[in-house]
């Protein structure tokens, strides 16, 4: 059927009934969020394809808070910068789509915080405009409490000394993280869970813990110098909620492994928030597409698809 068969006041009610379910469809999604004073993301490593963007974006859609601070390594500059081309995928846009919702919606503050992957916006750093700030580090005051928020990178003797072994390491990396996808396609054809193989090799590793160790408590020394209650950091994938001699030590976790983040409740306590696919991932149903006769000679049935509990006055007296 051509839309021209349709009489313009026909054509102009389907329209604003379209528009006013779209409309109550964004409204009750935004209703059903759930709110954080503060939520604390990193390690995404945009444009490489072991980033879980899609499961993070599906994260974001049920959340909303009034700061957003997205603690380094959100695009993954040096794995661009090797060959950028078809690195970039649909979903890393949309991801960045969702996030300008927040700040269009809900007015959210958006602070992003450099990392070494991202280091490209040191020339920018700091930067504000609008409800954006752009930093290398940044102090976050909450229920009478100070957090000093800082990727966590320079830290790391190897990334802030020795960029070269920095990337050398980075492919090593990317390296276990390929043969982690491969385990876990054979893993998911089997029907069980996603299993982090790379994060349990590092867990066993002597070295790996006692690096951990070492970068978490010159993280604490920091804070101690700082005279901060707190300190919330990123870099290393290991997402954290503990007090390290009186300091509150925070990791944000990643987006290419364990798929974690940091949420702060309206009383000031914390909380690492870890992904679970199958919680988040909303039920698919079949759209129901009722048959409408219209009053018009030309035009016959039409096929209407909006939903199976969709109803509104002006398609009753039609029939």
């Amino acid at each position: 059927m051509e839309p021209s068969s349709l009489t313009s006041s026909t054509q102009h009610c389907i329209s604003v009934a379209t528009k006013c379910f779209f409309l109550c469809k964004e409204k009750k999604r935004m209703y059903n969020q759930k709110f954080y004073p503060t939520i604390v993301i990193s390690d995404v490593h945009l444009g490489t394809e072991y980033s879980k963007t899609s499961q993070l974006t599906d994260f974001l859609k049920t959340v909303n808070c009034n700061t957003l601070i997205m603690n380094g390594d959100i695009i993954d500059g040096w794995n661009l910068q090797k060959s950028g081309k078809g690195k970039w995928k649909k979903e890393h846009t949309d991801f960045l789509k969702v996030i300008m919702k927040m700040m269009e919606n809900h007015n959210t503050h958006l602070v992003y915080v450099r990392g070494n992957h991202d280091d490209f916006i040191d020339y920018l750093a700091p930067f504000s405009f609008a409800n954006i700030s752009i930093v290398k580090d940044y102090i976050h005051e909450n229920n009478g409490k100070r957090y000093y928020v800082t990727h966590g990178d320079i830290f790391d003797s190897v990334t802030s000394s020795m960029v070269w072994l920095a990337k050398l390491g980075d492919a090593g990396y990317s390296l276990l993280l390929w043969i982690n996808r491969i385990y876990n396609s054979y893993r998911a054809k089997k029907g069980l869970p996603y299993y982090s193989l790379s994060q349990k090799i590092k867990q066993k590793v002597k070295s790996a813990v006692s690096y951990v160790s070492s970068y978490e408590n010159e993280l604490v020394k920091l804070a101690k110098g700082r005279r901060v209650d707190g300190i919330i950091c990123g870099h290393i994938h290991q997402p954290a909620n503990r007090k390290i001699d009186g300091i509150h030590y925070l990791n944000s976790g990643d987006w290419v492994e364990t798929m974690s983040a940091l949420l702060e409740h309206e009383d000031g306590t914390w909380e690492v928030y870890m992904h679970n696919e199958e919680v988040q991932k909303p039920e698919s149903k079949e759209i129901m597409q009722p048959r409408v006769k219209l009053l018009h000679p030309r035009v016959g049935n039409l096929r209407v698809a909006f939903s199976d509990s969709f109803s509104n006055n002006f398609f009753s007296h039609l029939s």
